[in-house]
């Protein structure tokens, strides 16, 4: 008679191939440059925002490594804040729908020029639209997975 091989149970994840799916999060305020990687993703945004966070769980999910940017603990930068309205508009950088925009006196709302936006950008960090996710110079702003998919599959 001919011995029937038994199929061989399914072995666990080795500790290894579970590390290897964790994304990586990179601090860009703590690390030296030298260290960061030349083609890193960041994303721009305020922890505690709803769409940030459906933004990083997409990120994290798909083990795509990226640096978040902080802008309640770092602040908000006035020179990226011009290139990002040079290249986007500073109508589409700059977050009117907003309670924090909302909450602004009636004379600081109307007229609102490039430089006005980002000068209470730079004051009220809340007021930048999110996320940003900087993918190697290209922006994307606010977050929609099919956006996401298309820019980094």
């Amino acid at each position: 008679t001919a011995a029937v091989a038994s199929p061989t149970p399914p072995t666990a994840p080795t500790r290894a191939a579970r590390q290897a799916r964790r994304p990586i999060v990179i601090d860009f305020e703590s690390t030296p440059a030298a260290r960061l990687p030349t083609m890193a993703l960041r994303l721009f945004g305020i922890p505690n925002c709803d769409t940030v966070k459906k933004a990083r769980v997409w990120l994290d999910g798909k083990g795509i490594a990226y640096a978040f940017h902080d802008y309640k603990k770092a602040g908000a930068d006035a020179g990226k804040l011009k290139s990002w309205c040079a290249a986007k508009g500073w109508e589409t950088i700059l977050n009117r729908a907003g309670t924090t925009f909302k909450k602004l006196p009636e004379d600081e709302r109307e007229g609102v020029t490039e430089k006005k936006a980002i000068a209470l950008m730079v004051a009220q960090p809340s007021m930048i639209k999110r996320p940003l996710l900087d993918v190697g110079g290209k922006l994307i702003v606010g977050f929609k997975p099919e956006t996401y998919e298309a820019a980094l599959g």
